[in-house]
């Protein structure tokens, strides 16, 4: 019987983890979060009261921030907007956000990873070559069409770049209110990482790596 608890827990063990590390359940129907006068803060989102729910209204519900494309900088072809209860507080405690994704011609979502959360990706219009890396260094990647969903594995690298002539947008939605973002290039290049490390990791030479941390640093 031991054995058979014991081949059962570590069965379900995959199940418990993914359970427990998931945002908390609400204990409410909704708790729309009241800062007073100050804008809400994403770390502070547990130590807002709730509003009163009495003195809520279908709008509080409704968000239309992300109709139209954001200004698409030349620099990059590419803006992502996202939304969580900072932008939408009616959100809150409802264990997910959002995000829209423009892409001009050849833009690029560089590799990038959330620490927190699952990824579904909907190409809404035109052509995104997309895809994710496991732990094994395995590449599952394709170009989605309009209409096609790609799922990214929580923690896992994933990217997306625009491979039509037109304009391309993706709607990605996630399984938390807050589910980070890591942005690889940035991250190893645009920090104070020691050069001396980055140049035995990579290869490159400390010309190269200025060149690289005068990109991706902080602007």
């Amino acid at each position: 019987m031991a054995r058979k608890l014991a081949t059962i827990f570590v069965a379900l063990l995959p199940i418990l983890l993914a359970v427990a590390s998931a945002d908390s359940d609400p204990l409410l129907d909704f708790c729309v979060p009241d800062p007073g006068t100050n804008p809400i803060d994403l770390n502070r989102l547990a130590s807002y009261p709730c509003k009163n729910p009495a003195n809520l209204t279908a709008s509080d519900f409704v968000f239309s921030g992300i109709k139209s494309p954001a200004q698409i900088p030349a620099s990059t072809e590419f803006v992502g907007v996202a939304v969580n209860p900072v932008q939408f507080p009616g959100l809150h405690t409802l264990g997910m956000s959002f995000v829209r994704a423009d892409f001009g011609p050849g833009g690029v979502n560089p590799p990038h990873y959330h620490p927190r959360a699952t990824e579904t990706a909907l190409v809404v219009a035109g052509r995104i070559y997309s895809g994710f890396v496991d732990s094994s260094g395995r590449v599952f990647a394709k170009v989605l069409e309009e209409g096609e969903v790609m799922v990214f594995p929580r923690g896992m690298v994933h990217f997306q770049m625009n491979v039509g002539d037109s304009l391309a947008t993706i709607f990605g939605s996630f399984n938390s209110e807050n589910p980070g973002a890591v942005r690889i290039p940035a991250t190893v290049f645009g920090s104070d990482i020691k050069v001396g490390l980055l140049e035995k990791a990579f290869g490159l030479s400390a010309k190269e790596l200025e060149r690289l941390k005068k990109k991706l640093g902080p602007k």
